[in-house]
């Protein structure tokens, strides 16, 4: 499970990021950059959340 949600974790937050990245591209003065970093980061917070949970119930 933990092995799962650590793959989840750094898919998720690679999505994150090619949202940011890209949304600095398309539109360098738009807010698309912010929202990738809110995705992001809310996605690494999600993933460790599940990591803990697998943690401490394995």
């Amino acid at each position: 499970m933990t092995k799962l949600a650590t793959t989840m974790a750094a898919l998720i937050g690679t999505t994150g990021a090619a949202l940011a990245h890209g949304g600095a591209h398309l539109h360098p003065h738009g807010s698309d950059t912010a929202w990738g970093l809110v995705l992001g980061v809310t996605a690494l917070a999600l993933a460790g959340a599940m990591i803990m949970v697998a943690r401490n119930r394995g």
